[in-house]
């Protein structure tokens, strides 16, 4: 299986969610997510100890559709840069990263 490379904008203070569609690379069809389950996180930088857990999910089994989202409280805690993020499958014992990419944490004005 391929990693699917996206980068993602996250709004300081705001409500964050992007979904992404996973391909089975040998036949070009989405991917069976069924007996599958995700862990998605974001750091600073690779080696980074402390990181924020994205909530994961699999949105459509079927169709190879994973979401991540963050709360705005949550968002609301992260100072604005750079980042990086990754989602990672696990089925039977097995893990595999399926999404990797950069993380823009854009600083909110409102409040």
């Amino acid at each position: 299986m391929s990693v699917y490379v996206s980068n993602i904008v996250i709004e300081q203070g705001y409500d964050f969610n992007a979904s992404f569609q996973l391909e089975d690379t040998r036949t070009n069809s989405p991917l069976l997510l069924d007996n599958v389950s995700t862990e998605s996180q974001l750091r600073k930088h690779t080696g980074a100890s402390t990181s924020v857990s994205f909530a994961s999910t699999i949105s459509n089994s079927e169709e190879g559709i994973v979401t991540i989202s963050l709360t705005a409280a949550q968002s609301a805690n992260l100072k604005p840069g750079r980042y990086v993020f990754d989602v990672k499958l696990i089925s039977s014992g097995a893990e595999y990263k399926a999404v990797e990419g950069a993380a823009l944490i854009r600083g909110g004005v409102t409040r």
